[in-house]
């Protein structure tokens, strides 16, 4: 089963792209696929809209931006696993992920 990181970004979010920078890498780093769905590419956020809305319906909570830890992504089936919301510096994003996948483990 694969294992993603999906995140939810805005094109005009400066935190956004600050996160860019390393949040790719460091997803690798940790074995995970990396999918990247902003919201101003129609395409990929109606492929992945589904994850999306099945954990914030109205979209209301979500930070910017909010990485979703999914099994199965491109399924039916998808399982979210845990979440990482709002900008963080590398390292401590790198901890929030591992947290996720520990508990999955």
């Amino acid at each position: 089963m694969n294992r993603a990181v999906i995140k939810f970004s805005s094109e005009e979010c400066g935190i956004c792209h600050k996160m860019a920078f390393y949040d790719q890498k460091v997803a690798e780093e940790l074995g995970l696929q990396f999918i990247d769905c902003k919201m101003q590419d129609l395409a990929t956020y109606r492929k992945y809209r589904k994850i999306l809305l099945s954990q914030y319906p109205d979209k209301a909570e979500m930070g910017w931006p909010t990485y979703l830890i999914c099994d199965a992504p491109e399924s039916e089936e998808f399982k979210i696993l845990g979440e990482v919301k709002g900008g963080h510096p590398k390292g401590e994003f790198r901890s929030r992920l591992q947290e996720v996948l520990a508990e999955t483990n």
